[in-house]
């Protein structure tokens, strides 16, 4: 298969091509007192015994997206990976959610589970989530890795949070997600390596698009948290003064769904980060390369302070 050549739904294999460790991980639940989300229970998976490592997955995933990197990364840190509010195994409270709520949310769950101060790893809305939060709260993480998440406020921002307003939209959504959600989350979510693919990983992110609460989340998601207007004020807030916490933007070079130029717009807002470009992968780097992302992450988390200074 050539580079994010799509297969058809109907050839998936029912477990992935790559055994993985997600089914080692312990599911376990918690009740997390929200300010905007309320009082929800949240579903998270863990592994390893070590310091805590927090994994923040992106939009339209879970923490089922972590899959391969969950052994190696658990050799070193006890790993931590939530489903977000409305995404995964986690309750769908109704809500706005906005990237500033999710961030906010990401410090009370990490309240609820005692990891404040922790390293962190964002993907994708996860990311940006996670660069909003330590804005916020810098003493929240100790080090965080973003990897290939949306910055700039681009025009497809703004025509979707505009289609979405659209009095309807939910339904035409609904209708283009279908009942059973699995075909719509093979279709969009991409791989360089598209074997990558199973049944079971269609069935892990269509779970909540299934009930009206969730398909209401996810169009929230869309339509408000990666709003233009969001972006913009996080664009600002970059600017106006030092990104407080060590930084590493790790991105692909080739993604057909967040444009790579995201990774310079951030370079040059936070110019202490790292920047380390991975090859032949995807927005979803860490399922597409997850060695390359287990080593990047590992050694930018072994460096102190003055060997984290930006290096392209």
């Amino acid at each position: 298969m050539k580079p994010f050549e799509r297969g058809r739904f109907e050839d998936l294999p029912e477990k992935p091509r790559l055994p993985h460790d997600f089914d080692r991980t312990r599911g376990k639940g918690v009740k997390v007192t929200s300010r905007v989300f309320g009082e929800m229970k949240a579903h998270y998976r863990e592994l390893g015994e070590g310091p805590p490592l927090l994994l923040i997955h992106g939009l339209m995933t879970s923490s089922y997206s972590w899959r391969y990197v969950y052994g190696p990364l658990s050799k070193s840190w006890r790993v931590i990976a939530p489903d977000l509010p409305g995404a995964g195994r986690s309750d769908a409270p109704h809500a706005k959610y906005t990237a500033a709520a999710l961030a906010e949310w990401v410090g009370e769950f990490q309240r609820a589970v005692g990891v404040e101060g922790c390293h962190c790893v964002g993907n994708s809305l996860g990311g940006y989530v996670c660069m909003l939060h330590a804005i916020a709260e810098p003493t929240d993480f100790a080090k965080l890795v973003n990897i290939h998440s949306p910055a700039s406020p681009d025009f497809k921002y703004r025509a979707l949070g505009a289609a979405l307003s659209i009095p309807g939209t939910t339904s035409l959504l609904g209708a283009l997600v279908g009942k059973d959600g699995r075909r719509w989350t093979h279709k969009n979510v991409h791989y360089w390596d598209e074997s990558l693919k199973s049944l079971e990983e269609a069935e892990e992110y269509a779970k909540p698009l299934r009930t009206a609460e969730g398909l209401a989340a996810f169009k929230s998601y869309l339509k408000d948290a990666v709003s233009a207007s969001g972006l913009e004020a996080f664009g600002r807030a970059l600017s106006e003064k030092p990104f407080p916490i060590p930084l590493l933007l790790l991105y692909a070079k080739t993604d057909p769904l967040v444009s790579p130029k995201n990774c310079d717009y951030l370079a040059k807002l936070v110019p202490d980060a790292k920047v380390k470009w991975i090859d032949e992968s995807s927005h979803f780097a860490h399922v597409d390369t997850p060695g390359a992302v287990v080593d990047a992450v590992s050694d930018f988390f072994a460096q102190t302070p003055r060997d984290g200074a930006s290096s392209r």
